[in-house]
């Protein structure tokens, strides 16, 4: 195994020369290796370029800042999240289709790590995606294209301001729309591709999908199968997560040790999903992670999960293999396949239309 110092080396003289990392590169995530931070409105993009794709081959996590998010727009999600929450459990519980997977999810309804979990994450979520009518020309269940639901237009609904409820989400999510867009740009350069290369996965009906959660008061406890959320990789693209100010989330490293990712304050914290490893062929990481409860607070997260379209063919990217002990590791997967199979491994309540 290289040194750490030797190794980015590597990283770095690759950059510079273009040329293509073979797998027989080998690479060390520690708990020394600290969480880099990337600039989205930074003034050198080749620069950011170059440090995102240090984070993507070591970490798979990173800080992002200079996105262009006010605080009094972060204010008012977390606030809108927390109002909707405290709601009775059964008016949350009408503002659900289980279906297209939208709006409601209940405590423990999801099990992301199954084989080591003994009941069900100690969460409940809020799920929005794409808002797309019955009778648009994109609506298809199978495909999860269809409308949200949203508090207010499901019966009775106890929120101060439904309608200003919706409009305050509406908003946060084409906010995260735009900023992802910015991001697999970002990506592109970061693999030495035209900035546009994926632009075509994303401009038509993205699976792009808002979450908000709450994670109960109860305390982890690993050692009886008790997680805030259970370890597991993200299924898409990428994700863009917002998060209070209370800890919890840890990822995995290399060695099968788990270490912090601290929240800070007007950056998000991004991480990349299954399908980029897989476009990567394994040189971008799809980092494991979970969320530990110390049972001392509630906490609130707001995940955004940036999803090629659904009828996207995921394969290894030419620049990511050679003729010689870089083949595929992977075969080709419609991102939608791929979504489907984690959403039904996962969603006690999960209803796909399958066609």
């Amino acid at each position: 195994m290289k040194s750490p110092h030797r190794r980015n080396f590597y990283i770095y003289r690759y950059i510079l020369s273009k040329s293509r990392i073979k797998n027989s590169e080998h690479r060390k995530m520690s708990s020394v290796h600290p969480i880099p931070t990337i600039h989205l409105n930074g003034s050198d993009k080749i620069h950011e370029a170059k440090k995102l794709r240090s984070a993507c081959t070591n970490v798979g996590f990173f800080y992002l800042e200079s996105h262009g998010l006010s605080k009094d727009r972060v204010d008012e999600v977390f606030a809108a999240s927390k109002e909707f929450f405290k709601l009775p459990l059964v008016e949350k519980q009408r503002i659900s289709d289980h279906e297209l997977t939208r709006g409601y999810t209940a405590m423990e309804e999801q099990t992301l790590d199954p084989s080591n979990q003994t009941k069900g994450d100690t969460k409940e979520g809020f799920y929005i995606r794409q808002d797309i009518p019955r009778d648009h020309l994109l609506y298809n269940p199978a495909k999860l294209s269809g409308p949200n639901v949203w508090p207010g237009e499901c019966g009775p609904c106890s929120l101060s301001d439904h309608r200003r409820w919706k409009k305050t989400m509406k908003e946060y999510f084409a906010s995260c729309c735009e900023i992802g867009f910015r991001l697999q740009r970002l990506i592109a350069l970061s693999l030495d591709l035209d900035e546009n290369f994926f632009d075509l996965h994303f401009v038509d009906n993205p699976v792009a999908t808002l979450r908000l959660l709450h994670y109960s008061i109860e305390e982890s406890k690993p050692e009886l199968g008790v997680y805030a959320c259970g370890a597991h990789s993200d299924f898409g693209m990428l994700t863009i997560l917002l998060t209070d100010k209370n800890p919890g989330l840890q990822i995995r490293t290399l060695e099968h040790e788990w270490i912090p990712v601290p929240p800070r304050e007007g950056a998000f914290i991004v991480n990349l999903g299954d399908l980029l490893e897989r476009w990567t062929n394994g040189l971008y990481l799809s980092t494991v992670h979970r969320v530990i409860s110390e049972g001392s607070s509630e906490r609130y997260s707001v995940p955004f999960f940036y999803t090629p379209n659904f009828d996207t063919v995921v394969e290894v990217l030419e620049c990511c293999i050679d003729e010689g002990d870089n083949l595929p590791k992977h075969p080709p997967i419609t991102s939608g396949k791929h979504l489907l199979e984690k959403l039904s491994q996962t969603h006690a309540d999960f209803n796909p239309n399958v066609q």
